[in-house]
């Protein structure tokens, strides 16, 4: 379990325009200060321009100038704040957090949270693999809060360990009216900084971000 914190090269690798505004702007401003030589060599002698306009043009490239460089600081300064979050952030490595994230099964039953549903004449549960692929449908009370889901099928053979998605499918007179994501419970292995969001590492190589995280509790012991 690890907490993995951007070096500077990662950050440069994350963010290659910023990285080289200050560049791009040196090698701009030398190209404008060519072109600006160039007008002023070669303009109309009985139709000179103003010097008001050369002193506008480079109050506007100055501006642009000034922009970027700002717009640089600013993302400086916000790295540094999610550098500082994941710090604070490092609590939750060995605790279980509940989301719509797919869930890893180890051949331990997994609590399942329907969350609110609409009123409907049935409610399945459907079970895909890490392919997207089907592997199980069961019908569920409509006012459960929680489901217990064994990993078995209908043989009773469990299913392989891995990585499972569900998903509550409400219907009505036969039509499908709902389809809803189910919270799970995964545990934090790592925590981890991806293009300036902040991310949790699940157990089975599950990523889910921070601020789609609706509750915490204990890791099993």
């Amino acid at each position: 379990m690890e907490i993995t914190q951007p070096t500077n090269q990662a950050m440069t690798a994350a963010n290659p325009a910023v990285t080289n505004a200050s560049v791009q702007i040196s090698s701009d401003f030398e190209v404008f200060l060519k072109m600006l030589t160039a007008q002023m060599q070669y303009q109309d002698p009985l139709n000179p321009v103003d010097s008001t306009d050369y002193a506008t043009q480079l109050a506007t490239f100055s501006g642009v100038e000034q922009a970027v460089l700002t717009n640089d600081l600013l993302q400086s300064l916000t790295t540094q704040m999610n550098t500082g979050g994941l710090v604070d952030m490092a609590a939750l490595v060995g605790k279980e957090v509940r989301s719509t994230a797919p869930a890893y099964f180890d051949g331990q039953p997994l609590t399942l949270l329907p969350g609110l549903r609409v009123a409907a004449d049935t409610t399945e549960l459907v079970v895909r693999n890490k392919a997207g692929d089907e592997v199980q449908r069961r019908a569920i009370s409509q006012g459960a809060e929680t489901v217990q889901w064994a990993g078995v099928g209908p043989s009773g053979a469990p299913f392989p360990a891995g990585v499972y998605q569900f998903e509550i499918v409400s219907k009505s007179n036969g039509e499908v009216i709902a389809q809803t994501p189910v919270e799970t419970y995964g545990a934090v292995t790592e925590v981890r900084l991806e293009n300036g969001e902040t991310m949790l590492l699940l157990t089975g190589g599950i990523s889910v971000a921070s601020n789609q995280v609706t509750a915490l509790r204990e890791g099993r012991r």
